[in-house]
């Protein structure tokens, strides 16, 4: 049987090695020696798959009059929305997340995405899953890379004494490609952990490792094995854990949700946890025809915060609150104009939510300013690069060191304060940069513009963007001293319409849309 096919068609799904004939359960535990960085902080992943429409998720009110110019099949009625800020609401379906919010356990960033946006699904799923740059192919995940340094020849040897549990769980199918190592998934997919049975392993008997039948039997018995291992850490989990909040019912991802929290309140001792909420490509019929506040996205959006709110008070009664954070994710945002199907096509950038007890409780990033003239291809310009999510959740979250970060990620690496202490209130410098007093001029422009800002001496990288999220050009990336600086940049060769100039420093950025006209 191929390695691929069996894979597929075992109900908990893992990768290979015996452990000395003995159950799992019959190995005393050493708590916390298999998770991320020796921690026991857990993080749960939410993706929605699909492309989620982050203009109708959280909907920047200061612009509300120019979305409804461009969007007005889809928008919901400004009175329904949830406010949150001043000029910022949610959707009126999330209540549960409104409510987060307001009690200080939910963090979002503004306009998540990454340069060179791709719009295919399967390309920008890849790109998220592995944090590669997208002219990049990468067969690692971001996450799994991190096990692979941590836990080298993995899987051969695990389960063992130090690491029992599964480093991570997938509730699904198949396992998570964040996960993805060198040689194997450290990701464990679980369809249904109150009824996992163990697989036969058949008889033990010599094989020829020399031929390709004893390589392959060899593979097999050692991949039902470890399956079987962590069958039995996760049974015992199951029957050892519980939820103390009531879930909505006919909700997959609260379903979802509760055999997380049930797994890790019964003591299993995994990291990283992967769920997904599919359906956010709303191409048609996101709202109805009598209604823009019901549809398939209100309906999905309800089921996420109805979700997620329901894990926080289970999390919180339970007394792990001070251990989980949870983030969604979603392969692009959707295009600033919405098309004649009620319904919006494949864009760029959009907002990232991060929840729990000890989150950072604020909005970081400005509200998006929409054009006065939009095109048909114009996405939400990026603000922050989603590695530098990832990175900071590493760094804050599991105590990793930036240079690792910058290993594991990439070199432009810009820290968010996303997590703070869960017992301390600080004050936490915001990722906007406001001393990069970021100004261009002349806006519009016809064949030159100059862009003024501040520096306060660091490495600083400005970059000319279009409005599908293409990087058109790297003006520099060098040292900055501190002062004011300007930078002419002839932009002749630049078709009229809108572009974005982005300016990142180690510690924020700044972004404009400016406007070249004929």
């Amino acid at each position: 049987m191929k390695r691929r096919n069996f894979i597929k068609s075992t109900s908990l799904i893992s990768l290979p090695i015996l452990v000395g004939g003995m159950k799992v359960s019959a190995i005393p535990h050493s708590p916390f020696s298999n998770s991320l960085n020796g921690s026991d902080k857990v993080l749960i992943l939410i993706q929605l798959s699909g492309g989620n429409d982050g203009l109708n998720t959280l909907i920047p009110l200061d612009q509300y009059d120019k979305l409804q110019a461009v969007r007005p099949n889809v928008i919901v009625p400004e009175s329904t929305i949830l406010e949150i800020e001043d000029s910022l609401g949610f959707h009126p379906s999330m209540t549960g997340i409104q409510n987060l919010y307001l009690d200080g356990k939910m963090n979002i960033i503004q306009d998540v995405g990454y340069p060179d946006q791709n719009r295919s699904h399967f390309r920008s799923t890849d790109i998220w899953t592995s944090a590669s740059a997208s002219n990049e192919f990468v067969t690692t995940g971001w996450l799994g890379r991190y096990f692979d340094s941590n836990y080298p020849g993995f899987p051969t040897g695990y389960p063992n004494d130090d690491c029992p549990d599964p480093f991570a769980l997938t509730i699904g199918s198949f396992v998570s490609q964040t996960c993805q190592g060198i040689s194997s998934n450290f990701s464990t997919a679980v369809v249904d952990p109150e009824n996992i049975n163990n697989i036969l392993v058949g008889e033990e008997g010599d094989v020829d490792l020399s031929t390709c039948y004893g390589m392959q039997l060899t593979f097999l018995r050692q991949s039902v094995a470890q399956t079987n291992a962590y069958g039995d850490a996760i049974t015992a989990a199951v029957d050892n854990g519980s939820n103390m909040a009531d879930y909505p019912a006919d909700n997959r991802l609260a379903e979802q949700l509760r055999i997380v929290a049930q797994l890790i309140s019964g003591g299993l001792q995994t990291s990283v946890y992967v769920v997904n909420l599919g359906g956010f490509d709303t191409h048609a019929n996101q709202v109805t025809n009598t209604s823009t506040i019901e549809g398939e996205h209100a309906a999905l959006l309800k089921i996420l915060s109805d979700a997620v709110s329901a894990f926080q008070q289970d999390i919180e009664l339970l007394g792990l609150n001070e251990r989980v954070v949870g983030m969604t994710f979603s392969e692009f945002g959707r295009r600033i104009k919405s098309n004649d199907s009620n319904g919006t096509d494949h864009g760029t950038a959009a907002p990232l939510f991060v929840f729990g007890s000890c989150v950072n409780p604020s909005v970081i990033g400005e509200n998006f300013n929409v054009p006065d003239e939009v095109g048909t291809q114009d996405g939400v310009p990026m603000q922050y690069d989603f590695r530098s999510v990832y990175g900071s959740i590493l760094m804050d979250w599991f105590e990793v060191s930036e240079s690792s970060v910058r290993d594991l990620l990439y070199d432009d690496f810009q820290h968010i304060p996303i997590i703070q202490s869960c017992t301390v209130s600080s004050e936490l410098e915001p990722a906007i940069a406001s001393y990069l007093d970021l100004d261009v001029a002349p806006n519009p422009f016809k064949d030159w513009t100059r862009i003024t800002y501040k520096s306060k001496g660091e490495q600083t990288r400005i970059s000319l963007y279009d409005m599908r999220g293409q990087e058109l050009r790297v003006l520099t990336n060098q040292f900055i001293p501190e002062g004011e600086h300007q930078l002419r940049v002839d932009l002749r060769e630049l078709v009229p319409g809108n572009y974005v100039f982005r300016v990142q420093t180690s510690t924020g950025q700044r972004s404009v849309i400016t406007q070249k006209v004929k």
